[in-house]
């Protein structure tokens, strides 16, 4: 079994693939990035969707740098992580647990994307990159909405990050903010 975790960037979006469910590609989510946008626009304004999300990965990598990971396996990308300070991830307001702190970096996906590479620890690699990519970078700490009892969501399962050092800094009975202290 071959692993690769590489940077996300502006050359390789275009590579995410396609998958068969909403919103098929993680190339087209909006979610975090612009919220109005992504409720507006319908899932299938592929090139208008990719358009916008290229500019954001741009913007973000020219003013804060790496903002993503991409996770293969053999070969075959496999899985999907972007983060970045909550100025750049507007949607984070949205959360009922309260805002993430100024000092940290959020974690807006940490997905899976393709079931059949699920539970090979893909998710533990693709965390663990993140973790080394910005302790290198000096941050104070991450912080990201995990989910409880629910593994299938793109910001990957509370079990995870707990497994991580990750703790509850501000508690939801469905999306808990956690954090970990770099």
């Amino acid at each position: 079994m071959s692993i690769k975790i590489v940077d996300l960037t502006v050359e390789n979006l275009e590579e995410v693939p396609e998958v068969e469910y909403i919103p098929y590609s993680c190339k087209y989510c909006l979610y975090w990035e612009s919220p109005e946008e992504h409720a507006k626009l319908p899932f299938n304004a592929k090139k208008e969707r990719f358009y916008r999300k290229l500019e954001w990965l741009n913007v973000v990598s020219k003013s804060f740098g790496n903002c993503g990971k991409l996770a293969y396996l053999n070969n075959k990308m496999v899985g999907y992580a972007e983060y970045a300070p909550s100025n750049f991830l507007p949607n984070s307001k949205a959360y009922s647990s309260g805002l993430p702190d100024e000092d940290a970096i959020l974690i807006a996906c940490l997905y899976i994307f393709r079931k059949e590479a699920r539970g090979a620890g893909l998710g533990q690699i693709l965390l663990e990159s993140i973790i080394s990519d910005l302790k290198n970078r000096n941050f104070k700490a991450i912080e990201t909405f995990a989910r409880k009892g629910y593994v299938e969501n793109p910001s990957g399962p509370m079990e995870l990050y707990i497994k991580n050092g990750f703790k509850i800094h501000k508690d939801d009975p469905e999306f808990p903010l956690m954090r970990l202290e770099l």
